[in-house]
Parts: C-alpha cells; sequence; structure tokens
C-alpha cells in the first residue's frame, strides 16, 4: 500500500545522509525503505496513542538495528550524525501523523546505534 500521507510523501527521508560521501546510498535507501514501511504500518493500523505509536516504532528501530551491519560492510556506520538524522525523520513521522507529544527518545528506545 502506498503512502498517502501528503507530509510524507514530500520528505526526502535521510536528505543530509544522502549529501555526504560517507554514508552508501544502497544503504541509505535501506533506511529510507524502513522508514516509508513504518509509515505504511501507521496509516493501516491507525495506533490509536502513543504506546500503539511506540509499539510500531520499535520494530523499524529493530530494522535500523539489524541494517548497522550494511553500513560496516560499506566502511561506514550510524554515527552521531545519522543517528540524529534518523531521529530527526522518526520524530518527523510521528508529527506527520498527529502524534506531536512523541518523544523522540522513546520512538527509538530499543536502538542500538
Amino acid at each position: 500500500m502506498p503512502v498517502s500521507n501528503q507530509q510524507i510523501t514530500e520528505r526526502v527521508f535521510l536528505s543530509a545522509l544522502y549529501r555526504d560521501d560517507y554514508y552508501p546510498d544502497h544503504v541509505l535507501d535501506l533506511g529510507k525503505a524502513i522508514l516509508l514501511r513504518l509509515c505504511e504500518r501507521i496509516e493501516t493500523e491507525h495506533p490509536a496513542d502513543l504506546p500503539a505509536l511506540y509499539a510500531l516504532t520499535e520494530v523499524a528501530t529493530e530494522e535500523f538495528n539489524a541494517l548497522q551491519a550494511d553500513f560496516e560492510a560499506a566502511d561506514s556506520e550510524i554515527e552521531t550524525v545519522a543517528r540524529e538524522e534518523i531521529a530527526e525523520d522518526f520524530g518527523f513521522v510521528a508529527d506527520a501523523y498527529g502524534f506531536a507529544g512523541a518523544d523522540v527518545e522513546e520512538l527509538i528506545a530499543v536502538r542500538d546505534w
């Protein structure tokens, strides 16, 4: 199911990372796909409250955890700049779907990067 939220369809996820050669595009594409899958799940499942949203973002965060191996294989890593960019995009997603009160740290609470 394609995402229908206009704010999301107009967003370039991980944009600052795409501008930096340290981060390989093919790995960033995988990260962007994780964020878009999160959006699809939000649109499909319609989480009623923050705990329900956090359950969905936990799954997406675990996918980013697994993506670390892809970064490392490409001589890159999820370091400070990448962590901040990923967290910002999680926050943007929450805001775009009406969860302005979401705590970004809670959105990515299970991160190990």
